[in-house]
Order: C-alpha cells, then structure tokens, then sequence
C-alpha cells in the first residue's frame, strides 16, 4: 500500500525508481544552496549529477521562477511530467521525463553542461550527508 503521497511525489518516486535502474541513486528535496531545493537530485555511477523538477500541472510549472537557478548545481536539467501535462511549455534546451508513481521514462535527454569539479566533490559530500541523515531518521525517528 503506497501511503497518500501529491502528485509531485508521485512523479519523484517514479523519477527515483528509474534513476535507480540506470545505476544512480537519488535523494528527494535537495537543498545544493540556501534558497534552492530541487526535487530529485540523481548521483550516477560516474558522479553525474542530474537534478529533476517535478511538475504536476501548468501552474506548478509557471510558478516556478528559480529554476534556472538550478543549471549551476547539475551537469543534467530534467522536467518530470505525468503524460497529461502539456510539454510543450517546457524548454526544448532541457530534458524531459515522462513519469507516474511506478516508473518513468526519458524522452529528452538533457544536454550536459558539466559542473566544475571543486562543486562536484562539495555537492557529492552533501548529497551523501543528506541520504545518511534521512536514513537516520527513518532508523530512529525520535533523534
């Protein structure tokens, strides 16, 4: 039984299972610098770094202004979308996935724009700090 997630989890979880089968692993809700959180952020097993914005509807994606503030923090820009959303407001210069709460699927891919190596060793160390302390949380919830 799949507890009450909003469709934007929905997307992610989808999202993360995929990632999964290509060999990333994956954190929901990453904070790589005050004032930015993406939704998934993928970890590959050469250390790419792919953030994931997950869209539910239009108005999600039109009340998204930071998004471009993410570009720095990834070397690969993904929108997920259910298969109603209109893909056609999402930028072709970004990929697209196409998602529900199961599985997903790339239908663009994300053209690189790699990140400088000094951020990827401090976002590889977050992105590992942040995966220990939410499975220390579920371990132990009341820390």
């Amino acid at each position: 039984m799949m507890p009450d997630l909003q469709p934007g989890q929905k997307l992610a979880r989808g999202v993360a299972r995929h990632l999964r089968a290509h060999g990333f692993v994956s954190v929901e809700e990453f904070v790589p610098a005050r004032g930015l959180r993406v939704d998934v952020m993928g970890l590959g097993p050469r250390g790419e770094l792919w953030v994931v914005e997950c869209k539910s509807n239009r108005v999600d994606f039109t009340s998204d202004s930071k998004w471009q503030g993410y570009l720095d923090w990834c070397d690969r820009y993904f929108w997920a979308v259910d298969t109603d959303f209109p893909s056609e407001l999402l930028p072709e210069t970004t990929g697209l996935i196409v998602a529900d709460a199961y599985d997903a699927e790339i239908i663009r891919m994300a053209p690189e724009d790699r990140v400088a190596p000094a951020r990827r060793k401090a976002l590889i160390q977050k992105f590992a700090v942040h995966a220990a302390r939410r499975l220390h949380d579920l371990r132990d919830p009341r820390v």
